[in-house]
């Protein structure tokens, strides 16, 4: 019977979420090419660049036909939904490549960008907070949320522009930009060049979420040396660390590794501003461009990517608070 009432919630779980991905998909897609529609950016003018001066009207009209750009918006949004119901994303005015080929690709060195930022600031955060929260009220916990609460001001495109002058100007030890040295084919870059590359906007990109992780692990930590069985080891002889170390790891463990996946959108967000600061090719470099020179189908694209990215960051998260804690179904299940 507990079995039966288990799969029935987990499968009317999974079939509202798949319902709002169903409603928030269209939504993104509508609102996205509404505000390319009344950007004042000429797609035309943007497309030809400098050369705008050495074309004239009936070779912008030709340009303007070509892209579709002379329909009214509302069947450019039209035919672009219809191609997309048929497996077919467009193609990208700025690369002139289908946009599904530009997503696969940016999105290798986007995703490894940000694996590599997640895994550094979850696993920073979460050291910092256990420290934190067992040594209450030290130095050291004084130390580390002020650490915290200066990361937490600090916008990412600065520290993204002081570790550049720091690291890559002043002391010559991380490369200045690019995903490979300049100049080098993308299949002669070897692992250790990508990795050198990738190691200064990841560790810029992990500092958004250091400070979230380190100060709600503190909190939970905190609850835990204020328990009775935490009181209990005091009595043994037991030291705060030690203590906070064998109870407190796994009752902040749950709520940090949730709170990390929930982090993906702000993850997603910070990784457009630090691929411009060191500029790197990944998919926030190819939103900047495909939004200032209205590249709609590229721009779209990215869009649809990036809801499903977040989507699926707050389904694992929601799927690990659910599957980890019975209270929380009981919960739901009293709602409904």
């Amino acid at each position: 019977m507990a079995v039966t009432r288990t799969s029935r919630f987990w499968m009317r779980f999974l079939a509202g979420r798949l319902i709002r991905l169903a409603i928030l998909l269209p939504l993104v897609a509508g609102s996205a090419f509404t505000l390319l529609s009344v950007s004042p950016v000429d797609p035309v003018r943007a497309y030809v660049g400098d050369r705008m001066n050495r074309v004239g009207p009936e070779q912008q009209a030709l340009i303007a036909a070509k892209w579709g750009l002379d329909q009214p918006p509302l069947v450019q949004f039209g035919r672009w939904a219809g191609n997309l119901l048929q497996g077919d994303f467009g193609t990208s005015m700025i690369f002139s490549q289908p946009v599904a080929e530009v997503l696969i690709d940016r999105a290798g060195t986007s995703l490894a960008l940000m694996t590599l930022s997640w895994l550094l600031a979850g696993a920073i955060g979460f050291a910092l907070g256990i420290v934190a929260g067992a040594l209450e009220g030290s130095w050291i916990d004084r130390a580390i949320r002020t650490y915290c609460f200066a990361l937490a001001s600090a916008p990412t495109f600065w520290m993204g522009i002081l570790f550049l002058m720091l690291f890559s100007v002043a002391l010559g030890w991380a490369p200045f930009c690019c995903a490979g040295p300049p100049g080098v084919v993308a299949a002669d870059v070897t692992l250790a060049d990508r990795l050198a590359h990738l190691a200064l906007p990841a560790l810029t990109l992990s500092l958004l979420g250091i400070a979230q992780v380190t100060l709600h692990t503190r909190d939970k930590v905190r609850e835990v040396m204020a328990s009775d069985y935490a009181t209990l080891a005091f009595a043994q002889g037991l030291r705060r660390l030690p203590v906070a170390m064998r109870h407190g790891l796994r009752n902040a463990a749950l709520p940090a590794l949730t709170l990390q996946f929930a982090h993906l959108g702000e993850l997603f967000g910070g990784s457009i501003l630090a691929e411009t600061v060191f500029a790197y090719p990944g998919l926030g470099q190819a939103t900047v461009l495909a939004g200032t020179r209205s590249d709609a189908p590229l721009l779209l694209g990215i869009a649809l990517f990036a809801s499903v990215f977040v989507f699926t960051g707050n389904l694992i998260a929601d799927i690990l608070h659910h599957a980890l804690d019975p209270r929380q179904r009981r919960l739901a299940d009293a709602v409904r």
